[in-house]
């Protein structure tokens, strides 16, 4: 799993697999979820993410 935030665009991104995107489907508004040919969860994007989430350039790993 990959979690990145681009402060110019306000987007965070989280990839939970490296399958191509085949769908994408904007879940509520600003939160698309991205789907393989299978119907699997590839993806998810948040839009004006620091509108939505408190501090989004600060990511932390949870424990395992």
């Amino acid at each position: 799993m990959k979690v990145g935030y681009d402060a110019e665009t306000d987007t965070l991104r989280i990839v939970l697999s490296d399958a191509p995107i085949a769908e994408s489907d904007e879940d509520k508004p600003g939160v698309i979820l991205d789907y393989d040919v299978a119907g699997n969860l590839v993806g998810i994007e948040v839009l004006q993410a620091s509108e939505r989430i408190d501090n989004p350039s600060r990511i932390e790993r949870l424990p395992a």
